[in-house]
């Protein structure tokens, strides 16, 4: 494998997130106009010609888009500013206390001097499974989780390098990043459901051909399945990219690439928290806390993966 700078992954990964996440609103927009056109086709009398039907997806996108707008505007800022607290529900985790563990704010504090920043919340969760993430969307709410497990398991060494990706998340805003893309999904999966009432009412009412409504169904199904598609497989890759990411944010703050390759291994081999549930939160972690899909449609599975393989990673490290 070809060796990569630090700065190099960095611009790399920078560069191609942006673009992700640039895809996002464009696909919303998208998918909006191609609904209009799908409804006035199985709506609009068979008389109307082309030029008709152009004008009158062009009015009802006019005056649906304003709504859509301001409806995903709507879920964007509620989801986005109640994050946190969703977070913590989600995973049950609770503050550590310095007096609890010294050693952990020690560890969290010296990399947060090393590197200027300003020592974010320190959560655990009681598990003794052994897994990490970093949450938040400014320094008032930046925290590191870190389960039991991964707290006794490692050395400090091991645990240092963990803290150091989970702070290199908060530093290169890879937190907030994540959630923006985790509410988009949310937003698709509501535009879907809007869509199939819009449908279910409004198709074929012209024609009055129940032939023509379950086709219009159909369709709107199929343009709200592609929407959640696309943009989930957005999601996974901004999510896959920033973990490669974060592991080179470690090993520049640690100077001990080997660390966090070795962390990763004993991670792998036990990553699963009970509490985790939700396949949303899940994939903010250092190591997705679910199963992973082996045999014959592992490589299909890859594209949905929120986070690039174990083996992937700490080849990668082992060439710093």
């Amino acid at each position: 494998m070809q060796y990569i700078g630090i700065q190099t992954q960095q611009s790399r990964n920078n560069i191609r997130s942006l673009i992700l996440l640039c895809l996002f609103p464009c696909l919303v927009v998208g998918l909006v106009l191609l609904f209009c056109y799908l409804l006035v086709i199985f709506s609009a009398e068979e008389s109307y010609e082309v030029q008709g039907i152009r004008d009158m997806t062009m009015q009802l996108f006019i005056q649906i888009t304003p709504y859509t707008i301001g409806g995903v505007l709507i879920w964007f800022i509620i989801a986005y500013f109640t994050n946190t607290a969703i977070i913590n529900s989600a995973t049950s985790s609770h503050s550590l206390s310095r007096k609890e563990n010294k050693r952990v704010y020690n560890l969290v504090e010296n990399l947060c001097m090393s590197q200027g920043m300003k020592m974010p919340k320190v959560n655990v969760i009681e598990d003794d499974s052994l897994n990490a993430f970093a949450s938040g969307i400014n320094e008032r709410t930046y925290t590191v989780t870190l389960s039991r497990g991964i707290i006794n398991k490692l050395n400090d060494e091991e645990l240092n390098a963990v803290i150091a990706h989970e702070l290199s998340h908060i530093r290169n805003h890879d937190v907030r990043l994540l959630i923006i893309s985790i509410v988009f999904v949310g937003i698709f999966a509501m535009l879907a459901e809007i869509a199939m009432r819009t449908a279910f009412y409004s198709g074929g009412r012209s024609r009055n051909n129940k032939e023509g409504s379950g086709a219009l169904i159909l369709l709107i199904a199929l343009v709200a399945a592609i929407g959640f598609l696309f943009s989930s497989l957005m999601r996974f890759a901004i999510s896959r990219k920033r973990e490669y990411l974060a592991d080179a944010g470690a090993a520049e703050m640690t100077k001990m690439p080997w660390a966090l390759a070795s962390a990763l291994r004993k991670i792998s081999a036990d990553p699963d928290i009970e509490a985790v549930t939700r396949d949303d939160v899940a994939q903010l972690f250092i190591e997705h806390p679910g199963k992973h899909v082996k045999g014959v449609f592992s490589g299909l599975s890859g594209l949905f993966a929120t986070h690039p393989p174990i083996k992937k990673r700490i080849q990668v490290l082992e060439q710093f």
